[in-house]
């Protein structure tokens, strides 16, 4: 039980930042939600002004006021706050 309230397979960040100053279109990237991560596959979804992520998986302790950061490739486009 408690094992699956650490997964999930969704979130949405705020306070975004994106490097190149661009937003990234909805569509298949990659993430990171915790430091030291493998880059886990997911898909970026309209968000009214957020980030919303969705994994084909399960991710291990999305937590609230920790980073999300994007990838396409080896790229990193920014990310935002976890809400």
């Amino acid at each position: 039980l408690f094992r699956s309230l650490l997964l999930r397979d969704h979130l949405v960040a705020a306070d975004l930042a994106w490097v190149s100053g661009d937003v990234p279109l909805p569509g298949d990237y990659a993430a990171k939600t915790r430091y030291r991560q493998s880059d886990a596959p997911c898909k970026v979804e309209a968000a009214h002004g957020n980030l919303a992520l969705a994994f084909p998986a399960p991710q291990w302790a999305v937590t609230p006021g920790q980073s999300a950061v994007l990838y396409r490739g080896e790229v990193c486009l920014g990310g935002g706050v976890i809400q």
